[in-house]
């Protein structure tokens, strides 16, 4: 087993979340902006792909050093061990970024590490022509920040949010990896009832349903790295197994999806239904501002529309006033409402218990908490 250095990247405002699931693994690690670094060796490749729900990818970082030169970048990223990455037939591409570096041609950066990477594999193979790159794929990186050039490869092929269970979707879904930091966030508990009043396409539920039932979210999907010869299968087969022992299929849960909008409930029950939680989750039509509840105890964890649309604003603002009135009277729930409009406290009725600011794709939003009193013990 070697032992690498790794890094999860993830959305800014929810690195904390993610460095709380990698110490749920078992692994130490540090958090920085974007990103969480952690040590570990194959298995724990396999296992944070496999377990991290907020996560988008998971990258084996193979060096970094400064480069303020095209012979800095290509001589330090010649004397990295691409070997004990890369087998000889490994199909590499490089991909690239810079922010605020003086090698600020990207197109550049990434021929000259495609380039020493090649001269380096040719020396260390014995091959005296080209390199035939008709086996795995490793997706190589180089990102420069502020003359510092950090080299990875990427473990995880596709972002960690594509779960699988995604048959249909709206126009403005909220992606997984930020649903489940969602709720995370409200901590949220599988015994109490979860109630989402603009569900769109069903994502805030079914991340739900996966962390109440203590579901893998990499499960039902494949990641670049089972390919590899680095890896081998043997280890995703027991994380594959680990995570098929230790789903609880008989967690009972209560979770309601709703939406004004019947064509989104259509394509949110046709996702459950590929996620597994067909008869578990319900999805109905129904405007917000109408939700009532018999149950006393209750969780709202909604993240409705912005008005960052011309011409939406005003129908927006009534709404925010709207579901304040109805809201308010949930006085025993708890209410957690993402959301980027500055006067959605004033407009709701309501200053929030605590407010998180968190990033919806590009979008800078508040993630407003209403707690309301524990529920008893069952």
């Amino acid at each position: 087993m070697g032992n690498y250095k790794l890094m999860a990247t993830t959305a800014m405002g929810i690195e904390a979340i993610a460095a709380s699931e990698v110490k749920d693994l078992g692994y130490s690690c540090k958090v920085e902006n974007g990103k969480v670094l952690f040590d570990g060796d194959e298995l724990a490749i396999a296992r944070s792909n496999m377990w991290l729900r907020t996560a988008d990818r998971v990258k084996i970082i193979v060096g970094e050093f400064r480069a303020t030169t095209f012979d800095e970048l290509f001589e330090q990223t010649k004397a990295l061990p691409w070997e004990d990455y890369l087998p000889e037939d490994a199909n590499f591409p490089v991909q690239g970024k810079s922010v605020k570096s003086t090698l600020f041609s990207v197109s550049d950066c990434q021929a000259i590490v495609k380039k020493a990477i090649v001269e380096r594999m040719k020396r260390v193979y014995k091959k005296s022509s080209w390199l035939e790159e008709t086996g795995a794929l490793f997706k190589i990186e180089v990102s420069l920040l502020k003359d510092k050039a950090t080299l990875t490869i990427d473990t995880s092929g596709a972002g960690l949010h594509r779960r699988g269970y995604r048959v249909g979707q709206g126009e403005a879904p909220i992606k997984e990896t930020l649903a489940a930091a969602l709720v995370k966030l409200a901590n949220w508990q599988p015994s109490t009832l979860l109630h989402d009043p603009f569900c769109g396409s069903g994502t805030i539920p079914i991340e739900a349903g996966l962390i109440g039932q203590n579901i893998a979210p990499g499960f039902n999907r494949e990641f670049i790295s089972e390919s590899w010869p680095l890896i081998n299968s043997k280890i995703w087969e027991k994380v594959r197994e680990e995570a098929e022992d230790v789903a609880n299929y008989d967690q009972e849960l209560e979770i309601i999806g709703t939406d004004i909008d019947h064509r989104m409930v259509d394509i949110a029950k046709n996702n459950a239904i590929e996620a597994g939680f067909g008869d578990m989750i319900s999805f109905k039509q129904m405007q917000a501002k109408d939700l009532t509840s018999r149950h006393e105890y209750g969780a709202i964890i909604g993240n409705p529309p912005y008005g960052e649309r011309i011409g939406e604003k005003k129908q927006v603002e009534q709404l925010y006033v709207d579901i304040g009135k109805v809201f308010q009277q949930l006085d025993t729930w708890s209410l957690y409402i993402l959301t980027s409009h500055p006067d959605f406290e004033k407009l709701f009725g309501k200053d929030a218990t605590k407010k998180r600011k968190l990033f919806n794709g590009f979008i800078r939003t508040d993630f407003y908490q209403y707690w309301g009193p524990r529920p008893p013990r069952q």
